[in-house]
Parts: C-alpha cells; sequence; structure tokens
C-alpha cells in the first residue's frame, strides 16, 4: 500500500454522550453536519475539491434517506459532489475511510470526507405487522362510521411497540443479542467478572485522565434550549470496583457475569475525516496526522462476533507482514470487557491459532500500556456508526503525541465479523 497511501489529514469529532442525554435532540444527520462543518472549519478546505463524502451509520434515519448527502448538503458541500452512506455494523466508520482508499486506487478521486454518526437516541420504536394493517385502515377511513370501526380493531398489544434498538443489536442468524455473545466468550475463555469489572474501572481511569487529550479531538455543539456541550459525559473519573461490583447481570441473570457497567455505553455522537492521496496533500501542501497502511475485514462466527479482531489482525499479518509486536498503539474497541478480555486472550492462545486461525504461532501479547491508553468505549462510549472513525482519529492524535510510528484499530462487527486497519505517522 506504499505506492499510493491514502492519508489522513485531520479529523474532529462531536462530544459522545450517552443516550438520552445532552445530545438526544438532535439526529445523527445534525451531528454529522456539525462535525463536517467544524472539520471545514478548522482546516481551511474549499469544498468544492472534495471529491466524495462517505459516512459511516447503523441506525439511519427514515427522515434523512442516504444520511451522508444529507449532512454534505447542510455542511455547505457543493451539490455537484456526490456522497454515499456505508454500513458495516459497528465498524462503519472504518468502511467509510476504506471505501476511500478503494475510490483512489480506483482512480476515482483523490480527496474524501469520511466518518460516521449515529444517534442511538433516535433509534425508533417499531409497531408490529398487524398493529400496521390496522393504523393503515385506520388512515384510509372516510366516514365516522369507517373510524370507529377501526379503531374498534385495536387491542392493548398493538400498542407495546418493538424497541428498535434492541432488534438492532439482536443478530438474527444466531439469535443472541450482543451481551449474550459477550457471556459466551466470558465462559469459553473463563473471563471472571473481576476482571471485567478491572477492566471497565481502568477505561474510565484512563479517559477521565485523558480529558485534555481527548478535548482536541471535540468541537462544542450548540443544542437548542441548551448551553453549549464541549465534553464527552460518559468517562466517570469517581467511579469505583464496589459500585460495579454491585450491579446486576443484564442479559444472564441468573448466572451471568456482563453488566452495564462493563459494557460499552449506548451512545450518540459524529466523526469526520478529511483524507486525501499522498501526491493531493503534498500539492496542497497538508502535512497528514499520518496514512492508512493495510486493512482487513474477516467473518467468523455470529454467535462469537466479539473474537472477530482476532480474525482481521491474522489476515493483516498475512497480507502485509504487520505483527502485534509492531503496533506502539492499539486501539481494540470496547464492545464488553469480556469481549475485549477474550479478543487479548485469545491473541497469546496457541491451541486458538491453530484451531480457529489455521497458524501454528499465536498472534501475540497486547502490552497494557500500549492498549487503549485513552480508555475505551466502556468509558466513552459506543455511537456504533462513528466508533471506527473515532479509533483512528484517536491512534493518529496520540501517535503525534508520542513521536511514535504505527498503531492498529480493530473492532469486532455485530454478525460476525472483524475489522482492523493500520495506520502511521509520517515521519
Amino acid at each position: 500500500m506504499n505506492r499510493d497511501r491514502l492519508v489522513i489529514v485531520d479529523g474532529i469529532r462531536t462530544p459522545f454522550c450517552r443516550m438520552g442525554t445532552d445530545l438526544a435532540a438532535l439526529g445523527a444527520d445534525e451531528l454529522g453536519r456539525v462535525a463536517v462543518n467544524a472539520l471545514l472549519t478548522r482546516t481551511g478546505l474549499d469544498p468544492a475539491v472534495v471529491d466524495e463524502v462517505i459516512f459511516g451509520c447503523v441506525g439511519q434515519p427514515a427522515e434523512a434517506a442516504n444520511l451522508a448527502r444529507i449532512i454534505a448538503l447542510r455542511a455547505g458541500i457543493p451539490q455537484h459532489v456526490p456522497a454515499v452512506t456505508v454500513h458495516r455494523n459497528c465498524a462503519s466508520g472504518l468502511e467509510s475511510l476504506t471505501q476511500a482508499y478503494e475510490r483512489m486506487v480506483a482512480g476515482r478521486g483523490e480527496i474524501f470526507i469520511v466518518g460516521g454518526a449515529e444517534s442511538m437516541s433516535n433509534l425508533p420504536l417499531l409497531y408490529t405487522p398487524t398493529a400496521a394493517r390496522k393504523f393503515a385502515k385506520l388512515n384510509r377511513a372516510k366516514t365516522l362510521g369507517q373510524r370507529v370501526s377501526a379503531m374498534a380493531a385495536f387491542r392493548p398489544a398493538d400498542f407495546n411497540p418493538r424497541v428498535g434498538l434492541m432488534l438492532g443489536l439482536t443478530d438474527p442468524v444466531c439469535g443472541l443479542n450482543m451481551g449474550q455473545t459477550a457471556e459466551l466468550l466470558a465462559r469459553e475463555f473463563r473471563v471472571s467478572r473481576e476482571e471485567q469489572d478491572a477492566f471497565a474501572l481502568e477505561s474510565h481511569r484512563r479517559a477521565s485522565l485523558a480529558r485534555e487529550k481527548l478535548a482536541e479531538e471535540i468541537c462544542p455543539v450548540f443544542v437548542s434550549g441548551k448551553s453549549v456541550v464541549t465534553a464527552d459525559n460518559g468517562p466517570r473519573a469517581e467511579q469505583t470496583s464496589e459500585q460495579l461490583a454491585r450491579l446486576k447481570p443484564v442479559f444472564e441473570r441468573a448466572h451471568g457475569t456482563v453488566t452495564a457497567g462493563n459494557a460499552s455505553q449506548i451512545t450518540d455522537g459524529a466523526v469526520a475525516l478529511l483524507v486525501m492521496s499522498e501526491a493531493a496533500a503534498q500539492r496542497f501542501g497538508r502535512k497528514p496526522l499520518g496514512a492508512l497502511t493495510g486493512y482487513a475485514y474477516a467473518g467468523c462466527d455470529p454467535s462469537r462476533m466479539g473474537l472477530g479482531p482476532l480474525f482481521a489482525l491474522a489476515q493483516t499479518e498475512v497480507r502485509y507482514g504487520f505483527k502485534l509486536s509492531d503496533a506502539d498503539l492499539v486501539e481494540l474497541n470496547e464492545a464488553f470487557a469480556a469481549q475485549a478480555l477474550a479478543v487479548l486472550k485469545g491473541a497469546e492462545s496457541a491451541e486458538f491459532a491453530r484451531s480457529a486461525l489455521r497458524r501454528e504461532t499465536p498472534l501475540g501479547h497486547v502490552p497494557r500500556e500500549k492498549l487503549n491508553v485513552n480508555g475505551g468505549s466502556i468509558a466513552l462510549g459506543h455511537p456504533v456508526g462513528a466508533t471506527g472513525a473515532r479509533l483512528v482519529l484517536t491512534s493518529l492524535k496520540e501517535l503525534e503525541r508520542r513521536q511514535a510510528r504505527r498503531a492498529v484499530a480493530t473492532l469486532c462487527v455485530g454478525g460476525g465479523q472483524g475489522a482492523a486497519v493500520w495506520l502511521e505517522r509520517i515521519l
């Protein structure tokens, strides 16, 4: 990938805020618009030179079909610039980046705005098909008698909607929700409740200590009727192990170990990145944050979707020769503490390497001093369509601070996939 490198020139994100809190009044389209506007302002880029806007979103709002196009036009990008929304569940933000690379090498553009946006607060409540037919009949009623007849057909159960969020977090193939897949990994990899809570506590500690650093990524968001939102509201500096230990399991109440405290927070937020070919960056006199140097997407068992990073990392080693030991920083998305710890254990397991990855040697050890050094999604939150792009932005900012060379960002993906991207600071 060194011949035609895609470089990340700059990036910015909104604060990440828990579902139902500071950003709940804003849809994914507005969050994305804010991020893209802030990116254009920060970089001073003429929006007319952009070749395409590519944005990830999982819960795409019905009122903003092709979310990327709505974001682009509302952010002031000229109408001749096309835009496309991509969806690879939790890896959607990474998908936007790698699709820009693929367009670049295909000769279909040099300058892209990519990223992701998600408003999990605004995921819909859905009526059953039976209730929907009754509402449709009521809507078609012309006379008072027809309306009374249509209304008489309703039953209390018709007003018990299905929660869109829960439907989206349940795998239709294996029948498990994402939390249940984490419980499965906790049992198979012998990840204790104590280990999970300790991992979660460390995520909050690191994110709280990194607030000033993370502020460099964040643009303010103005919410009508409220004060400006300037910071993530997920990290809890006062979090204690005793508080975490008191929480009840959510997904398997009798014998489970996954709780609201050791799982990623359900969150609203958006990220925007300016990326371009290295040649274009040189022409425009831009000094990039870093370059994309390798990536892979891999499939795995949907019921063990949390192990997806291991399969993707194995592929990047085969394709590019990058080993875990080559990374100065590792950003492993914290969907669940159980899942992240299972990935770390699986990476060191010779048995897992042979039986699952079909290789003779394990992927390797990830030192904690390299892992999620500014906290992860347990503390910061996981707006699913945007998280992949945040991992890229956070990694490159930290490489610059440390004057280090290489980082890998990796996620598990609902439906049984993994994604990994390798990034390099331009020396």
